[in-house]
């Protein structure tokens, strides 16, 4: 039998403390502001790595459109979190022709898992009390962690399913490494963001 009892913000049940989820509006335009940064920032990060004569390393070093997708998921919810995921890739290949064709599919699946992870990991209470930017740096990585794995499992169908050869496991870990700045970056300035989010509810 599940008890539930409401605040403004935060509800339980079955015993477990959630953040209830914001407006459906809220969470529409959210979700609209995540996928226009998702897909403007991998361009700025490009036109700065062409500046730089770094080619497109910037851009798969730091990672610039997952941070968007990740934030919006600990802000806003799962619903918001794997629609900006789903809809990032496709839109950004609409308006500008990257991510490259055969990389979509599964940048689409590896994103819609982060936003929808960080959003169920978003409205649940750890078991344990950490200080606000630590609690979220967990959510954080809790995701980022999924979101990997089922890429790669992802990656494992295709191979052994369809025969597509354009994509390996191996590249998995490979991307990690390459964009490992990118990660700590999302460490440093998710937390940061969410701590302040924090501060500010509580006034």
């Amino acid at each position: 039998m599940q008890s539930t009892s409401s605040t403004s913000s935060t509800r339980t049940v079955a015993g477990v403390a959630v953040h209830a989820l914001p407006s459906v509006k809220v969470q529409s335009l959210a979700a609209v502001l995540a996928v226009i940064a998702a897909v403007a920032l991998p361009q700025i990060f490009h036109l700065g790595g062409a500046a730089l004569g770094l080619g497109p390393a910037l851009g798969q070093t730091l990672l610039p459109m997952h941070l968007p997708v990740l934030l919006v998921g600990l802000l806003a919810g799962p619903y918001a979190g794997v629609a900006t995921g789903a809809l990032a890739p496709v839109v950004s290949f609409a308006l500008t022709g990257m991510p490259m064709a055969p990389m979509v599919p599964f940048m689409v699946i590896e994103l819609a898992a982060y936003g929808l992870v960080a959003g169920v990991l978003r409205g649940v209470n750890l078991p344990f009390a950490l200080p606000s930017p630590i609690e979220w740096l967990v959510k954080l990585l809790g995701a980022q962690i999924a979101g990997r794995l089922i890429d790669a499992l992802a990656i494992g169908v295709a191979v052994a399913l369809l025969g597509n050869t354009t994509m390996t496991v191996a590249s998995v870990w490979a991307a990690v490494l390459t964009g490992l700045p990118g990660l700590v970056l999302q460490w440093i300035a998710i937390p940061a963001i969410m701590t302040t989010v924090d501060r500010g509810r509580r006034r």
